[in-house]
């Protein structure tokens, strides 16, 4: 599946334990990434810096759902059961 333009879904809902620019000791789950532009685009892609967690996660529709909303939700269930 592609990914639904504007979602960020990705960017909110599961922690980074790595560093990102900006972000020295990553991120918290369902706090929005610094690098998360208002229209949900993500401002390192395609970047030096952008975590290989980032760049590996590919969207599916196991974890993005029909929905940004029911994105967020699966993505926060994801988070909290592999914790």
């Amino acid at each position: 599946m592609k990914c639904r333009a504007g979602c960020g879904a990705c960017c909110i809902a599961p922690s980074i334990s790595s560093p990102l620019p900006g972000m020295p000791f990553g991120k918290p789950a369902g706090e929005r990434c610094l690098h998360l532009s208002v229209k949900g685009l993500c401002t390192l892609f395609d970047k030096l810096g952008r975590p290989a967690v980032c760049s590996a996660f590919k969207a599916d529709a196991a974890v993005c759902g029909d929905s940004r909303e029911e994105a967020l939700r699966l993505l926060a269930w994801l988070e909290q059961e592999t914790r």
